[in-house]
């Protein structure tokens, strides 16, 4: 089974609609050490729910990984690393961050225990539990 992510975005800048009216965009812009990790651990067909920051704090739209790690083409260091991933279909409802935090089989996760984490791992339970608070059936 492919694993879950949860990527961060400020909407202001690249929207989850921007990722739809694109299709398919590189993930750039994480540098935080943790969230590349995360990044670098991705692998094509991973699922991705993508939350929006700043004013809204919600998860708003699903996606997937089309392109596994590699190297960010803007920084020749090859420190750096971006994934391609690929819109799918928007959440049936936004599912806020206090919803989240209400839910207990989301305590332990990284989403909020490291708040500023870009790219957090989703479990098992947390993507099924992510999907019935959002009204999804699928994904």
């Amino acid at each position: 089974m492919a694993r879950g992510w949860l990527l961060k975005t400020e909407p202001g800048e690249y929207a989850f609609a921007d990722l739809q009216r694109d299709g398919t965009t590189p993930w750039d812009g994480v540098r935080n050490p943790q969230a590349q990790k995360n990044m670098r651990a991705m692998a094509v067909g991973d699922r991705c729910v993508i939350y929006h920051t700043g004013d809204v704090r919600a998860c708003v739209g699903l996606a997937e990984v089309a392109r596994a790690a590699y190297p960010d083409p803007a920084h020749a260091t090859g420190r750096w690393c971006l994934v391609d991933v690929r819109a799918g279909a928007p959440l049936a409802r936004p599912v806020p961050l206090a919803v989240l935090r209400a839910d207990p089989r989301f305590a332990d996760s990284p989403l909020l225990r490291q708040g500023r984490l870009s790219v957090v791992p989703l479990t098992d339970d947390q993507w099924e539990a992510l999907l019935a608070l959002a009204g999804d059936t699928g994904g």
